[in-house]
């Protein structure tokens, strides 16, 4: 297994397969968006300059699972801080540790770059995942969240 963060200059192909992945990831959250917005999201981050980073979990060229995730700046963080926007692992390959190990060298990537925080939300319910992220030590931060959509 190898993990590793998608290089900007990777082939169409290669970005309609992330894409395809995290049209997956967002059905599973009772989410829609389309292969478009998916794609364009992944050309978006991709670009030189874009605070994105895509980072993969991939074995004989198949990609097991991904992650989405954006460094910013901010003062509670008194810093650098990486918001984790999606992490997925394919169906077929979850409960192998491959979520964790995605996580894990995002928390090294996080430690070399000097980042002070990562955050990231999960539903109430998935206790799975919540169990992984405290295992890791994340800790629960209780906020309400708000949004708003052009």
């Amino acid at each position: 297994m190898h993990i590793y963060e998608v290089d900007r200059n990777v082939d169409r192909t290669y970005k309609e397969t992330l894409a395809k992945l995290f049209m997956q990831q967002i059905s599973v959250s009772n989410d829609e968006t389309s292969f478009e917005i998916a794609m364009e999201a992944i050309e978006l981050a991709l670009q030189k300059g874009s605070s994105s980073r895509i980072i993969v979990a991939e074995h004989n060229s198949m990609i097991y699972g991904l992650a989405f995730l954006n460094i910013g700046v901010s003062l509670r963080a008194g810093g650098q801080y990486l918001w984790l926007n999606e992490l997925y692992v394919h169906n077929e390959y979850r409960n192998q540790g491959i979520g964790k190990k995605i996580l894990l060298h995002i928390i090294h990537l996080a430690e070399s770059e000097n980042i002070k925080t990562i955050e990231l939300e999960t539903g109430v319910n998935n206790s799975v995942t919540k169990h992984i992220y405290n295992s890791l030590g994340f800790y629960e931060v209780v906020s309400k969240r708000y949004g708003f959509t052009f």
